[in-house]
């Protein structure tokens, strides 16, 4: 079994051991002190035994059968009589939920949906649902413990002891690719790439805010992953967490996938991950919907999903920011890998207003691509050639699709050469791809899965089927005119010195005018320090220069993040301190939401 598979109270112990000095982690976990989490059925049977009512609430993806058959065993050999409700018996009928949650699934579209505006209770029967509640105002005869379980058991409107089982979305899609759970209200699984549709465009939206009315009030938190063997804490100790990390620093957990297109720097550079697999294409750092992040205590990792964070702490995490995006983390980190793999496949990410029409977001993707490590000869593509004609353009296009013909690509595309360090902007409607060669950093906005391929070099997916276009919905959204000189004057960033003290310089990557973030570059000379203000907004940081750096916060907390390795400053930490303990220089990037004007020259 490798280590991604091991039970997480041993992935805790096993990784320290494992990771050499300055090595990428990829459990990271916030420290929460001593005897802070638990583990095991037993010891979870043990803390509802007093109980006369539990509900036992959870995200999508929990496996309710093993949960009810384990925890019950355990409650059995603590002599206490239960009875199990399982809220599904009160769900709408499955030609009823797909009723409801058709009209946002994209009809025919393979990837696409509009975001669900409904909630969790619509999935249920109003009357089923009134009458389960009046049932069960006291517990039957004989029955000292009455347990209400699965996704939506606190709709029930039962008093009782609030139990929520998390499972962070990562997870989910393992479980959905291997067809062992199935969407809200459906009694068999859909395929995996509808079944993810179905998840993004409506389950996520609706338990999300069911989550988020619930928070507040649990008194138990579970984390769902080992269903042999669960981790949970108290509401205590999660909301001082929460607390704790956003007002200090955070990685979240980053997960890992291969593409057609991936390469092998990831693999080489992170040699704890599986080596089974063909490439790793991405590396998720902070791509936030799907994170999750990990407490540790005594050994002990317990996973929660990353929006309960925000969910607590939005304010104190965004600062300025949270008053745009709210709940909404609205920057992300990841790394595309084609080092020794190949190029992606031309595409552009919707303008906002298409964003909004058809999907349903406030915002839309736009991107940028940091180059943290190349081969020589790696390019991008970016922008259109001088003079492009559109008409040419778009029939060569559709007879690439229908006739499984190769396009000369560069007659239309514009090729930028890539080096260590460059920073290219890709705001919505641009057209680009990254090309081979490159360990690509991208700073975006958080939304993820809207890309609009157009040309994918005729080329077959992992699983040997044609990967989908979008043609008609990419034409829709170009500027042709980011083309030529606009390209070079525009879509590529040109380095400003802002400032420099002892031991370091800060300077700014200025981004495209359609970008709501911008971002800086910090170097640290060996032994040196810089203190920073966050200003009141959050900073993403990553290492991509060096070894190891170290991180202080102005209330004590000191840690270390390491070479290419994505990390947190709330905006509440107020300000931290950077530190170079190495005997080479730092780079630093960091990214951040516009402000006012004069913030570009602030620290």
């Amino acid at each position: 079994m490798d280590i991604q598979n091991k039970p997480r109270r041993q992935i805790a112990s096993q990784k320290h051991e494992q990771l050499a000095e300055g090595q990428y982690d990829i459990y990271p976990a916030f420290p929460i002190g001593t005897q802070k989490i638990s583990s095991g059925y037993q010891q979870l049977a043990a803390q509802l035994a007093d109980q006369r009512r539990v509900i036992l609430d959870g995200y999508g993806g929990v496996n309710w059968v093993e949960v009810r058959q384990q925890l019950d065993q355990a409650l059995k050999q603590l002599g206490i009589n239960t009875q199990w409700i399982n809220i599904d018996g009160v769900l709408r009928t499955e030609d009823q939920i797909e009723a409801l949650t058709q009209p946002f699934m994209g009809g025919d579209d393979p990837i696409f949906g509009t975001l669900f505006t409904g909630t969790l209770t619509d999935f249920f029967d109003p009357a089923k649902l009134s009458a389960l509640s009046q049932a069960y105002t006291t517990n039957p005869s004989g029955i000292s413990l009455v347990i209400i379980y699965g996704c939506g058991a606190a709709l029930s409107g039962l008093d009782g002891y609030l139990v929520y089982i998390d499972v962070p979305k990562h997870e989910i899609q393992l479980r959905s690719r291997a067809g062992t759970i199935c969407n809200l209200g459906l009694s068999t699984p859909l395929s995996p790439k509808v079944m993810y549709k179905r998840f993004y465009f409506v389950d996520w939206i609706a338990l999300n805010q069911h989550k988020a009315t619930l928070l507040p009030t649990i008194d138990l938190m579970v984390d769902g992953q080992d269903t042999g063997s669960p981790v949970f804490c108290s509401e205590t100790t999660l909301r001082q967490a929460l607390h704790d990390i956003s007002r200090n620093y955070f990685r979240a957990r980053p997960w890992f996938e291969p593409g057609v297109w991936g390469g092998q720097w990831i693999k080489q550079h992170i040699p704890q991950l599986p080596q089974d697999v063909p490439n790793y294409a991405w590396s998720f750092e902070l791509i936030v919907p799907e994170n999750g992040l990990m407490l540790e205590s005594d050994g002990n990792l317990l996973e929660i999903s990353f929006d309960c964070l925000m969910i607590q702490e939005e304010v104190a995490v965004l600062g300025e920011a949270a008053a745009r995006f709210g709940r909404e983390f609205p920057i992300r980190f990841d790394f595309l890998d084609t080092v020794d793999g190949g190029n992606l496949s031309i595409q552009c990410h919707p303008r906002p207003d298409y964003m909004k029409q058809h999907f349903g977001h406030n915002f839309t993707q736009d991107e940028t691509y940091y180059i943290l490590d190349c081969n020589a000869n790696a390019k991008v593509y970016l922008g259109f050639v001088k003079d492009v004609d559109p008409d040419l353009f778009s029939t060569q296009l559709e007879n690439s699709f229908k006739q499984s013909v190769p396009i000369e690509i560069e007659q239309f595309v514009n090729v930028e050469s890539a080096d260590k360090h460059d920073l290219f902007l890709i705001p919505n409607g641009t057209i680009h791809a990254a090309g081979e060669g490159s360990l690509i950093l991208e700073i975006s906005a958080t939304p993820y899965i809207f890309t609009f391929k157009m040309y994918d070099w005729v080329r077959l997916g992992l699983d040997h089927q044609p990967r989908p276009l979008n043609i008609d919905r990419a034409l829709e959204n170009l500027y042709f005119e980011r083309q030529g000189e606009y390209v070079q004057q525009k879509l590529i960033s040109k380095p400003v010195l802002l400032e420099q003290g002892e031991g370091w310089t800060l300077t700014h990557l200025p981004t495209h005018a359609e970008h709501f973030y911008d971002v800086h570059r910090l170097t640290l000379d060996p032994a040196s320090s810089i203190s920073i203000h966050t200003h009141n907004q959050c900073h993403i940081l990553s290492l991509v220069e060096g070894s190891s750096i170290r991180v202080e916060t102005e209330n004590g907390r000191q840690t270390s993040f390491n070479y290419a390795e994505t990390f947190v400053i709330p905006a509440a930490a107020n300000s931290y301190r950077l530190m170079n303990p190495t005997d080479r220089p730092l780079m630093v990037i960091k990214a951040f939401v516009k402000s006012h004007p004069d913030s570009l020259n602030k620290k």
